[in-house]
C-alpha cells in the first residue's frame, strides 16, 4: 500500500508541559492501529524520524510522532534538560492520549523508539500492557557501560566531580552547566565522531528548531539509566530489536546480550554500519523490518 494521508499538529498535556506532536492518519480509514514514536538523545522529530512516520502511515497505520519536553516545539522551561524517567512518564501520557482519540484503535497501540527512546520503549513495553508491540532501534541498553566507554581513561572521577559541582551550583541558584552535543567553539561535544557531526549537523537545514546544547545533568542522568534491565519483562508483548553491527554509541555487544535475555516473541535484525546508518544509509532496511513487525503484531 501507499495510501494518502493527512498530518496535523497536536498538543498533549503531560504533567504540566504541553508536548508538541504530529498526528498522521491514513485518508479514509477509521479505527486504525496507532504507532507512538519519539526520537533519541537531544533530537527533534524533524531529524530523520519523520521519514519512518511517513512510511508507516502510507501502509495504513496512524502515527503520533512528538518532541520530548524541553526540545523542539514542546514545552518545558529548562531547555535541553533530558531526564529519561520523565520522558518515559511523558510517553505513557502520550499512549493514554492516543487511546482516547476517535478513529484510533486503542486496543492496537505500538511503540517505536530509537537510540535513547529505544531504551524508553523497552521500559514502557515492560510496564504497560496497553502496548501491543515494541520496536527498539539501536536502543540504549546500559547508560553506565556507555558512560564508562565514552569517558577517557583516568577522567571518570573528574567528570563525576563536575556532576556534583553542577548540582551544588544549581541548589545555590547558579545557571545549569551545559555541554554541546557536537563540537562547537572550545567544547569538543558529547559526540565528536564524524558520523555524529554529520547527523546533527544536518539540523540547520532539516530541523531548524534544534539547538546544539544540553544540560550537564542530562549526561549525569544517562550515566545510571539502565533500560536493558527490564528487557526480560517485555514478553509476551512482541519485541523487535534493530541493531547496528558496528555501533559505538549504543554499543552493539550490549544490545546483543540484552536481546538474549528477552523472551519470546522476539526478533533481532542486525543492519550493517554504525549507530546513525538506520536513519539514512540503511533506512530502507530498518523501516522495512519495523513495518513488517507492525503488520504482523499490530494490524
Amino acid at each position: 500500500m501507499n495510501l494518502s494521508y493527512d498530518r496535523r499538529e497536536v498538543s498533549i498535556a503531560a504533567e504540566g508541559v504541553d508536548l508538541a506532536g504530529w498526528l498522521y492518519r491514513p485518508a479514509g480509514k477509521d479505527e486504525v492501529p496507532v504507532i507512538v514514536m519519539s526520537h533519541g538523545f537531544a533530537c527533534v522529530k524533524e531529524l530523520y524520524v519523520d521519514r519512518f512516520a511517513e512510511c508507516f502511515v502510507q501502509a495504513g497505520f496512524a502515527v503520533l510522532l512528538y518532541d520530548h519536553r524541553n526540545f523542539g516545539a514542546s514545552g518545558g522551561k529548562l531547555r535541553g534538560e533530558i531526564d529519561p524517567w520523565q520522558q518515559i512518564a511523558d510517553m505513557r501520557d502520550v499512549v493514554t492520549w492516543v487511546s482516547l482519540q476517535p478513529g484510533l484503535d486503542a486496543s492496537h497501540i505500538g511503540l517505536w523508539g530509537s537510540s535513547y527512546s529505544g531504551g524508553h520503549v523497552l521500559v514502557l513495553g515492560a510496564q504497560d500492557r496497553r502496548v501491543s508491540c515494541v520496536v527498539a532501534q539501536v536502543p540504549t541498553i546500559s547508560g553506565g557501560q556507555s558512560f564508562l566507554r565514552r569517558v577517557p581513561p583516568g577522567m571518570v572521577n573528574t567528570v563525576l566531580r563536575q556532576f556534583s559541582a553542577d548540582r551544588q551550583g544549581r541548589m545555590q541558584g547558579a545557571e545549569p552547566k551545559r555541554r554541546r552535543v557536537i563540537p562547537q567553539g572550545d567544547d569538543p561535544g558529547l559526540y565528536g565522531g564524524a558520523d555524529a557531526v554529520a547527523f546533527w549537523g544536518a539540523a540547520s537545514e532539516i530541523a531548524p528548531s534544534w539547538e546544539n546544547s544540553v544540560t550537564l545533568r542530562s549526561s549525569e542522568l544517562v550515566s545510571f539509566y539502565e533500560p536493558g534491565l527490564t528487557i526480560d519483562r517485555i514478553g509476551p508483548t512482541p519485541l523487535l530489536m534493530i541493531v547496528a553491527g558496528q555501533d559505538d554509541v549504543t554499543p552493539t555487544d550490549l544490545a546483543l546480550a540484552a536481546y538474549e535475555r528477552a523472551v519470546e516473541p522476539k526478533r533481532l535484525r542486525i543492519v550493517p554500519g554504525g549507530h546513525f546508518d538506520p536513519y539514512q544509509a540503511r533506512f530502507d532496511v530498518a523501516s522495512k523490518e519495523a513495518l513488517e513487525w507492525f503488520e504482523t503484531h499490530l494490524r
